[in-house]
């Protein structure tokens, strides 16, 4: 499958030469921001390791301390994102997720919705050997209901593969029963069904479940669900659909209205970069009335911004 990244490795790759840039930048008085910026958005996350490595050896100094200490606020944020190694980067964002003050219900729902079931299954192994804790135990630790139980699902990486033909319909009433047809909501079968089954099933039974209902998944889900087990279900059955409309959504409302949320803005580009930026900014110019590039150069400034657009790497006006 060809990448559908913005960000893809550079050809003429050399660590050492990389290594002697950003040294050069960051050296004497006053730094160049726009150096930095350029070299790393044009790297791949591979290539960013290897410079890290060369710049220890060259320098004997370690990458990522200079950098902090170079530069500031979310651009520091930003750059660091992109110089850290895709399932660490996972990894670090659950754990200050939880152990942060106050969880972060939004980082665990976007990561635990988004990510393949063997990139979660990496994550697991990874969170457990960088902190020598359980993922599982800790996410218990710090939510309840329903809303725990779907998460403890995700984290398993068990989904059944492919569409299993026999099942469509009865997945579909069995939705319909435990929600639009009864009063009350019977949650556990929305957490059962939306957690254990491949994409491309749910998105037949979508299908199956707007014929017998009259309704998208999605709006009932709105009118029989609540708080954090609403937004996770939401989450679920939007990267079921497409994950790149799932992140053009996210990457949107980051910045929509009243100040942006940087945090999501930031993990999202870089998190997203490498992946499925390409089909981000489509789906984002097809749900909203403008283009991921001019949203991101109306809401935000200075050496941020222009590492960002780099990232978005186009404008769909």
């Amino acid at each position: 499958m060809a990448s559908r990244g913005t960000v893809k490795p550079s050809r003429d790759f050399n660590a050492n030469a990389d290594a002697e840039v950003l040294y050069k930048a960051m050296k004497g008085l006053g730094t160049d921001e726009d150096a930095i910026l350029q070299l790393l958005t044009a790297r791949s996350n591979g290539q960013r390791q290897e410079i890290k490595t060369s710049y220890k050896t060259l320098f004997g100094k370690d990458l990522i301390d200079d950098l902090k200490g170079e530069l500031g606020g979310k651009f520091e944020t930003l750059i660091i994102a992109l110089m850290t190694p895709p399932l660490a980067y996972d990894v670090t964002a659950l754990r200050n997720a939880i152990k942060g003050a106050g969880t972060n219900e939004k980082v665990l729902v976007e990561i635990l919705a988004s990510r393949t079931p063997e990139q979660v299954k990496d994550i697991v192994a990874a969170y457990k050997k960088e902190y020598d804790d359980d993922l599982e135990k800790d996410i218990c630790g710090d939510t309840s209901g329903h809303f725990q139980r779907l998460l403890v699902i995700l984290l398993q990486g068990n989904r059944q593969k492919g569409i299993q033909e026999g099942t469509i319909d009865s997945d579909a009433q069995a939705l319909f029963k435990a929600g639009e047809e009864k009063f009350g909501t019977d949650e556990q079968a929305f957490v059962t069904i939306l957690g254990n089954r491949s994409a491309e099933h749910l998105r037949k039974v979508f299908d199956a479940y707007m014929k017998l209902s009259g309704y998208e998944m999605e709006e009932s889900i709105k009118r029989e669900t609540s708080g954090n087990l609403e937004d996770l279900l939401l989450a679920v059955v939007k990267c079921a659909r497409s994950v790149p409309a799932y992140f053009a959504e996210t990457l949107y409302y980051s910045m929509k209205g009243a100040g942006t949320d940087d945090e999501t803005l930031i993990r999202v580009m870089a998190t997203r970069s490498e992946v499925d930026m390409l089909d981000i900014r489509t789906e984002f110019r097809r749900m909203f009335a403008c283009s991921l590039f001019s949203m991101i150069k109306g809401d935000t400034s200075g050496d941020y911004r222009k590492a960002l657009l780099l990232l978005c790497a186009g404008d769909d006006a």
